[in-house]
């Protein structure tokens, strides 16, 4: 996972929970839509090695894990009725398993981060370029 030292193991575990208790709140047929969105979006932002704001950028980089990841949980856990996220939180603590790799998640930040770059040149364009 890409926490870094910030985070101690027994966090980084809690959160690989969190994680899987998403993924099979995810997969599950009787979760509504906003959470199963908000699950796959908080899941593939945090296996996906690339950040909205880069790790390199001080403070910031870290911050961006240290709050996207337990705000996108905690609003998951907010808007699934508590017996449904309750039942998968411990299927994922009694389990072995591991959220799967999603290659789409890296596409989708890539695809952020063109977007915003895209944005910033047209802007950049209009403002000193256009005559």
């Amino acid at each position: 996972m890409k926490l870094g030292p910030l985070f101690g193991r027994a966090n980084r575990a809690r959160l690989a929970i969190y994680l899987l208790a998403l993924w099979k709140l995810f997969k599950h047929p009787d979760t509504p839509r906003a959470p199963k969105l908000i699950a796959i979006l908080v899941i593939a932002y945090a296996l996906s090695p690339i950040d909205l704001i880069p790790d390199f950028i001080p403070v910031l980089g870290m911050l961006d894990e240290l709050v996207l990841l337990p705000l996108g949980v905690a609003l998951a856990v907010k808007l699934t009725p508590d017996a449904l996220w309750q039942a998968r939180l411990r299927e994922a603590e009694a389990s072995g398993e591991r959220v799967p790799k999603m290659l789409w998640g890296v596409l989708l930040i890539a695809a952020v981060w063109l977007l915003c770059g895209g944005l910033l040149a047209w802007w950049a364009w209009r403002t000193w370029g256009a005559p």
